[in-house]
Protein backbone atom coordinates (compact mmCIF):
# COMPACT_ATOMS: atom_id res chain seq x y z
CA UNK A 1 0.00 0.00 0.00
CA UNK A 2 1.53 3.38 -0.97
CA UNK A 3 2.07 5.86 1.87
CA UNK A 4 -0.58 8.49 2.50
CA UNK A 5 0.26 12.16 1.82
CA UNK A 6 0.54 12.89 5.56
CA UNK A 7 2.98 9.99 5.96
CA UNK A 8 5.12 11.33 3.13
CA UNK A 9 5.05 14.76 4.77
CA UNK A 10 6.06 13.22 8.10
CA UNK A 11 9.08 11.52 6.51
CA UNK A 12 10.10 14.80 4.85
CA UNK A 13 9.80 16.60 8.19
CA UNK A 14 12.42 14.26 9.68
CA UNK A 15 14.98 16.18 7.64
CA UNK A 16 13.42 19.63 8.12
CA UNK A 17 12.64 19.67 11.84
CA UNK A 18 16.28 19.51 13.07
CA UNK A 19 16.98 22.70 11.13
CA UNK A 20 14.20 24.38 13.10
CA UNK A 21 15.52 23.03 16.41
CA UNK A 22 19.04 24.18 15.63
CA UNK A 23 17.90 27.78 16.14
CA UNK A 24 17.59 26.92 19.82
CA UNK A 25 21.33 26.14 19.79
CA UNK A 26 22.04 29.73 18.80
CA UNK A 27 19.58 31.06 21.36
CA UNK A 28 21.23 29.03 24.13
CA UNK A 29 24.66 30.35 23.09
CA UNK A 30 23.53 33.98 23.30
CA UNK A 31 21.21 33.80 26.33
CA UNK A 32 23.66 33.83 29.30
CA UNK A 33 23.86 37.35 30.71
CA UNK A 34 20.91 38.45 28.57
CA UNK A 35 17.97 36.49 29.98
CA UNK A 36 17.61 33.86 32.70
CA UNK A 37 16.65 30.24 31.79
CA UNK A 38 13.12 30.11 33.20
CA UNK A 39 12.28 33.61 32.02
CA UNK A 40 13.45 32.66 28.53
CA UNK A 41 11.41 29.45 28.60
CA UNK A 42 8.29 31.22 29.91
CA UNK A 43 8.40 33.92 27.25
CA UNK A 44 9.16 31.36 24.54
CA UNK A 45 6.26 29.05 25.36
CA UNK A 46 3.81 31.82 26.18
CA UNK A 47 4.27 33.23 22.68
CA UNK A 48 4.24 29.81 21.03
CA UNK A 49 1.24 28.69 23.07
CA UNK A 50 -0.78 31.79 22.21
CA UNK A 51 0.05 31.26 18.53
CA UNK A 52 -1.14 27.63 18.69
CA UNK A 53 -4.33 28.70 20.47
CA UNK A 54 -5.03 31.52 18.02
CA UNK A 55 -4.97 29.24 15.00
CA UNK A 56 -7.02 26.57 16.81
CA UNK A 57 -9.37 28.88 18.69
CA UNK A 58 -12.59 27.44 17.22
CA UNK A 59 -11.55 23.87 18.02
CA UNK A 60 -10.44 24.80 21.52
CA UNK A 61 -13.79 26.43 22.29
CA UNK A 62 -15.73 23.48 20.90
CA UNK A 63 -13.63 21.02 22.92
CA UNK A 64 -13.38 23.04 26.13
CA UNK A 65 -15.02 20.33 28.27
CA UNK A 66 -12.63 17.69 26.92
CA UNK A 67 -9.69 19.99 27.71
CA UNK A 68 -10.80 20.47 31.32
CA UNK A 69 -11.38 16.75 31.77
CA UNK A 70 -7.87 15.94 30.54
CA UNK A 71 -6.03 18.61 32.55
CA UNK A 72 -3.80 16.16 34.44
CA UNK A 73 -2.28 14.74 31.24
CA UNK A 74 -1.88 18.26 29.91
CA UNK A 75 0.05 19.47 32.96
CA UNK A 76 2.35 16.44 32.90
CA UNK A 77 3.13 16.94 29.21
CA UNK A 78 3.68 20.67 29.74
CA UNK A 79 6.09 20.01 32.58
CA UNK A 80 8.01 17.38 30.61
CA UNK A 81 8.10 19.04 27.20
CA UNK A 82 8.26 22.75 27.98
CA UNK A 83 9.70 23.10 31.49
CA UNK A 84 12.24 20.30 31.92
CA UNK A 85 13.14 20.09 28.21
CA UNK A 86 13.34 23.87 28.04
CA UNK A 87 14.63 25.70 31.09
CA UNK A 88 16.65 22.78 32.47
CA UNK A 89 18.73 22.56 29.31
CA UNK A 90 19.61 26.25 29.67
CA UNK A 91 20.46 25.66 33.34
CA UNK A 92 22.72 22.73 32.52
CA UNK A 93 24.45 24.69 29.80
CA UNK A 94 25.82 27.10 32.43
CA UNK A 95 28.00 24.43 34.06
CA UNK A 96 28.76 21.74 31.49
CA UNK A 97 30.26 21.54 28.04
CA UNK A 98 28.54 21.33 24.67
CA UNK A 99 30.23 17.93 24.17
CA UNK A 100 28.68 16.53 27.34
CA UNK A 101 25.25 17.88 26.38
CA UNK A 102 25.44 16.25 22.96
CA UNK A 103 26.70 12.93 24.37
CA UNK A 104 23.86 12.74 26.88
CA UNK A 105 21.21 13.74 24.34
CA UNK A 106 22.49 10.99 22.02
CA UNK A 107 20.99 8.50 24.48
CA UNK A 108 17.43 9.73 23.92
CA UNK A 109 16.64 8.00 20.59
CA UNK A 110 17.96 4.69 21.93
CA UNK A 111 15.80 5.07 25.04
CA UNK A 112 12.75 5.95 22.93
CA UNK A 113 13.28 2.93 20.64
CA UNK A 114 13.65 0.48 23.52
CA UNK A 115 10.77 1.80 25.64
CA UNK A 116 8.39 2.23 22.69
CA UNK A 117 9.09 -1.37 21.67
CA UNK A 118 8.50 -2.72 25.17
CA UNK A 119 5.73 -0.38 26.34
CA UNK A 120 3.90 0.82 23.25
CA UNK A 121 4.50 -2.44 21.36
CA UNK A 122 5.63 -0.56 18.27
CA UNK A 123 7.18 -2.89 15.67
CA UNK A 124 10.91 -2.46 15.17
CA UNK A 125 13.09 -4.71 13.03
CA UNK A 126 16.73 -5.74 13.24
CA UNK A 127 17.45 -3.58 10.17
CA UNK A 128 15.89 -0.55 11.88
CA UNK A 129 17.94 -1.25 15.03
CA UNK A 130 21.07 -1.30 12.86
CA UNK A 131 19.99 2.05 11.41
CA UNK A 132 19.75 3.55 14.91
CA UNK A 133 23.22 2.19 15.74
CA UNK A 134 24.64 3.61 12.51
CA UNK A 135 23.11 7.04 13.15
CA UNK A 136 24.30 6.96 16.77
CA UNK A 137 27.85 6.23 15.56
CA UNK A 138 27.65 9.18 13.18
CA UNK A 139 26.46 11.67 15.76
CA UNK A 140 29.07 10.50 18.29
CA UNK A 141 31.75 10.96 15.62
CA UNK A 142 30.63 14.58 15.27
CA UNK A 143 30.36 15.19 19.01
CA UNK A 144 33.84 13.76 19.60
CA UNK A 145 35.20 15.65 16.56
CA UNK A 146 36.51 12.41 15.12
CA UNK A 147 38.70 11.79 18.18
CA UNK A 148 37.15 8.69 19.74
CA UNK A 149 39.86 8.55 22.41
CA UNK A 150 38.22 11.64 23.93
CA UNK A 151 35.36 9.42 25.09
CA UNK A 152 37.59 8.06 27.86
CA UNK A 153 38.64 11.58 28.86
CA UNK A 154 35.17 13.10 29.25
CA UNK A 155 34.77 14.79 32.62
CA UNK A 156 31.25 14.95 33.99
CA UNK A 157 29.96 18.09 35.69
CA UNK A 158 27.04 19.06 37.92
CA UNK A 159 25.23 20.50 34.91
CA UNK A 160 25.13 17.06 33.32
CA UNK A 161 22.43 16.08 35.81
CA UNK A 162 20.18 18.81 34.38
CA UNK A 163 20.84 17.57 30.84
CA UNK A 164 20.25 13.92 31.77
CA UNK A 165 16.94 14.88 33.37
CA UNK A 166 15.98 16.77 30.21
CA UNK A 167 16.92 13.76 28.07
CA UNK A 168 14.77 11.39 30.12
CA UNK A 169 11.99 13.99 30.11
CA UNK A 170 12.07 14.27 26.31
CA UNK A 171 11.89 10.48 26.05
CA UNK A 172 8.73 10.29 28.16
CA UNK A 173 7.23 13.41 26.57
CA UNK A 174 7.54 11.69 23.18
CA UNK A 175 6.11 8.40 24.44
CA UNK A 176 3.25 9.88 26.48
CA UNK A 177 2.23 12.24 23.69
CA UNK A 178 1.60 9.11 21.64
CA UNK A 179 0.38 6.94 24.52
CA UNK A 180 -2.33 9.35 25.71
CA UNK A 181 -4.88 9.87 22.93
CA UNK A 182 -6.55 13.25 22.59
CA UNK A 183 -9.61 14.46 20.64
CA UNK A 184 -7.68 17.64 19.84
CA UNK A 185 -5.71 18.25 16.66
CA UNK A 186 -1.95 18.69 16.89
CA UNK A 187 -2.00 22.50 17.03
CA UNK A 188 -4.82 22.77 19.57
CA UNK A 189 -3.24 20.15 21.81
CA UNK A 190 0.14 21.87 21.72
CA UNK A 191 -1.56 25.15 22.60
CA UNK A 192 -2.97 23.87 25.87
CA UNK A 193 0.21 21.87 26.66
CA UNK A 194 2.37 24.97 26.08
CA UNK A 195 0.26 27.14 28.36
CA UNK A 196 0.24 24.41 31.00
CA UNK A 197 4.04 24.39 30.81
CA UNK A 198 4.06 28.17 31.27
CA UNK A 199 1.89 27.83 34.39
CA UNK A 200 4.35 25.29 35.84
CA UNK A 201 7.33 27.54 35.13
CA UNK A 202 5.89 30.84 36.35
CA UNK A 203 6.97 30.53 40.02
CA UNK A 204 10.56 29.78 38.96
CA UNK A 205 10.60 32.66 36.48
CA UNK A 206 9.23 34.99 39.18
CA UNK A 207 12.06 33.93 41.52
CA UNK A 208 14.61 34.68 38.81
CA UNK A 209 13.03 38.07 38.22
CA UNK A 210 13.48 39.15 41.85
CA UNK A 211 16.81 37.46 42.60
CA UNK A 212 18.89 37.79 39.42
CA UNK A 213 20.89 40.85 38.36
CA UNK A 214 19.96 40.04 34.75
CA UNK A 215 16.93 42.13 33.67
CA UNK A 216 13.74 40.08 33.53
CA UNK A 217 12.59 41.93 30.42
CA UNK A 218 14.80 43.48 27.78
CA UNK A 219 14.74 43.98 24.03
CA UNK A 220 17.58 41.49 23.50
CA UNK A 221 15.94 38.91 25.76
CA UNK A 222 12.59 39.29 24.02
CA UNK A 223 14.23 38.83 20.62
CA UNK A 224 15.86 35.58 21.77
CA UNK A 225 12.56 34.32 23.21
CA UNK A 226 10.72 35.25 20.02
CA UNK A 227 13.24 33.39 17.86
CA UNK A 228 12.94 30.33 20.12
CA UNK A 229 9.14 30.56 20.06
CA UNK A 230 8.71 30.69 16.29
CA UNK A 231 11.05 28.02 14.89
CA UNK A 232 12.20 25.55 17.58
CA UNK A 233 8.95 26.16 19.46
CA UNK A 234 5.87 26.57 17.27
CA UNK A 235 7.11 25.05 14.01
CA UNK A 236 9.35 22.25 15.35
CA UNK A 237 6.95 20.97 18.02
CA UNK A 238 4.05 20.99 15.56
CA UNK A 239 6.14 19.02 13.07
CA UNK A 240 7.27 16.59 15.79
CA UNK A 241 3.67 15.94 16.88
CA UNK A 242 2.65 15.19 13.31
CA UNK A 243 5.62 12.83 12.88
CA UNK A 244 4.80 11.00 16.11
CA UNK A 245 1.20 10.49 15.05
CA UNK A 246 2.05 9.26 11.55
CA UNK A 247 5.29 7.31 12.07
CA UNK A 248 5.49 6.32 15.72
CA UNK A 249 7.93 7.26 18.47
CA UNK A 250 10.69 4.81 17.51
CA UNK A 251 10.96 5.87 13.86
CA UNK A 252 10.85 9.56 14.69
CA UNK A 253 13.40 9.36 17.52
CA UNK A 254 16.38 9.41 15.11
CA UNK A 255 15.49 12.97 14.11
CA UNK A 256 17.62 14.06 17.07
CA UNK A 257 20.74 12.66 15.39
CA UNK A 258 20.59 15.32 12.72
CA UNK A 259 20.65 18.05 15.36
CA UNK A 260 24.43 18.37 15.88
CA UNK A 261 25.00 18.39 12.12
CA UNK A 262 22.40 21.06 11.47
CA UNK A 263 23.68 23.05 14.45
CA UNK A 264 27.19 22.98 12.96
CA UNK A 265 25.88 24.39 9.68
CA UNK A 266 23.85 27.02 11.54
CA UNK A 267 26.89 28.02 13.61
CA UNK A 268 28.94 28.28 10.41
CA UNK A 269 26.35 30.50 8.71
CA UNK A 270 25.50 32.73 11.68
CA UNK A 271 28.48 32.61 14.04
CA UNK A 272 31.26 31.97 11.53
CA UNK A 273 32.36 28.72 13.18
CA UNK A 274 34.19 26.35 10.79
CA UNK A 275 32.75 23.10 9.40
CA UNK A 276 35.19 20.17 9.59
CA UNK A 277 35.77 16.82 7.90
CA UNK A 278 34.28 14.94 10.86
CA UNK A 279 30.96 16.66 10.15
CA UNK A 280 30.94 15.11 6.65
CA UNK A 281 31.83 11.67 8.05
CA UNK A 282 29.05 11.98 10.62
CA UNK A 283 26.54 12.97 7.95
CA UNK A 284 27.62 9.98 5.83
CA UNK A 285 26.70 7.70 8.74
CA UNK A 286 23.60 9.45 10.05
CA UNK A 287 21.72 9.73 6.75
CA UNK A 288 21.88 6.00 5.86
CA UNK A 289 20.91 5.22 9.45
CA UNK A 290 17.80 7.38 9.20
CA UNK A 291 16.97 5.78 5.86
CA UNK A 292 17.16 2.26 7.34
CA UNK A 293 14.96 3.24 10.30
CA UNK A 294 12.28 4.78 8.06
CA UNK A 295 12.42 2.73 4.88
CA UNK A 296 9.29 0.90 3.82
CA UNK A 297 9.43 -2.86 4.44
CA UNK A 298 9.82 -5.05 1.36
Amino acid sequence: MPPRPQQRLAVALIFITPALWSVNYLVARRAPGVIEPHMLAVQRWLMAGLAFCFFARAELWARRRDILADWRHTVVLGALGMWICGAWVYLGGHSTSATNIALIYALSPVMIVVISRLWLKEPFSVVQAFGVALALTGVLHVVLKGEWAQLAEVQWAVGDAWILAATVSWTFYSLLLRRWPSPLGDGARLGVISLAGVAVMLPFAAWEAVSSPVPAFSKAGFELALAAAILPGFAAYLAYSLMLRELGAARVSVVLYLGPLYAAVMAWLVLGEPVHEYHAVGLALVLPGIYLVNRRPD
